[in-house]
Formats: structure tokens, C-alpha cells, sequence
């Protein structure tokens, strides 16, 4: 039973690691990406070998495939805890909220306000780029003031220049 429970405790270990180690590498975060790498293939190998070393029990089996189920809902939680990277929100509202402008500029996010011509009058539109932890606070604040807006959340691949890149720079010189 204790080999049991070390295979299920294996993979609640390794499945995580597996998905943070595949999301780095998407975001190109190469050097931890390669330590996570490490400690998954030590992982996996000790726990395979837990399972097909001794008498091949199905229940091995079974506990070892519904670890790495369980391991993909705990990996999926610790990158959305994590929240690496940065996403573009593109909100299309009615009005011109300049009130709404204003107090995003004011709490520190990069607001660049388009006018656009709708079918029956004018909309305004908002690109806002920051960083993954802040999304809901971003989108929150844009539901605050504008109820009925159309937002758009995605992650960028690339970008360069701009409010938020001049910004962390700063912060990271200080």
C-alpha cells in the first residue's frame, strides 16, 4: 500500500512540474524550463519504475494514470496562481469613459484610447497590455465603470517598446 501511495504522490509531483516546465519553455524561459526538466525525467523514471518493477499490479497502473490526471487540474491551479507572462485586453465600449481612462492610467496600466466608426454611432476602443497577474484586477476595474463593454483578453508573442517595457526597465535599474 505504501508503494501506492508514493506512485499517486509521484505523479502529484511530476505532472505539475511537467506542465510548468512545457509553459516556460513556450514563453521561452529556457534555464528553468531545463532545471524542471531535470527533476521531471528523475521523477517519472523512479515513479515507471515503481509500477512495472514489481508485480505489475493493475491497481499500480491505475493509481499511476489517475495521478497524472489529478497532477494536470494541481499544474493548470500553480500556473494560474504563477500568471507569467503579460496579455493584451482590447475593450470596445459605447461611450468615451474618460473617467474610466483615467483611473486605469492611474493605476499604473498603459491605456491606448481608438475611435472607431459602429453602425449607429461612434465606439471607443481600448488596448491595454500588462501582466498576467493583473488581469482581473484590470478587468474588474473596466467592469466597474463600464458594465455592458466587450473584452478581449490574449496573450502576446511578441512586442517591443512602449509604456509597460519603458516601466519595467525602470523598475529593474532601481
Amino acid at each position: 500500500m505504501k508503494e501506492i501511495l508514493l506512485i499517486l504522490l509521484l505523479q502529484l509531483i511530476y505532472v505539475p512540474i511537467y506542465t510548468l516546465r512545457t509553459i516556460f519553455l513556450v514563453k521561452n524561459i529556457t534555464i528553468l524550463a531545463s532545471i524542471l526538466g531535470i527533476a521531471e525525467m528523475l521523477i517519472y523514471v523512479f515513479g515507471l519504475s515503481l509500477v512495472f518493477g514489481g508485480d505489475q499490479s493493475i491497481l499500480a497502473m491505475v493509481v499511476y494514470a489517475v495521478g497524472f490526471g489529478i497532477g494536470i487540474i494541481f499544474g493548470t491551479k500553480i500556473e494560474q496562481k504563477l500568471a507569467i507572462g503579460f496579455i493584451n485586453v482590447t475593450v470596445n465600449t459605447q461611450t468615451k469613459n474618460e473617467h474610466l481612462v483615467d483611473t486605469l492610467r492611474n493605476n499604473g496600466f498603459g491605456v491606448t484610447l481608438y475611435t472607431g466608426e459602429g453602425r449607429d454611432s461612434n465606439r471607443y476602443r481600448m488596448e491595454i497590455l500588462t501582466k498576467r497577474n493583473r488581469e482581473q484586477e484590470l478587468i474588474a476595474t473596466v467592469e466597474k465603470f463600464e458594465p455592458k463593454a466587450f473584452i478581449i483578453s490574449y496573450e502576446p508573442r511578441y512586442f517591443k517598446g512602449g509604456f509597460l517595457l519603458d516601466r519595467l526597465k525602470n523598475n529593474q535599474a532601481e
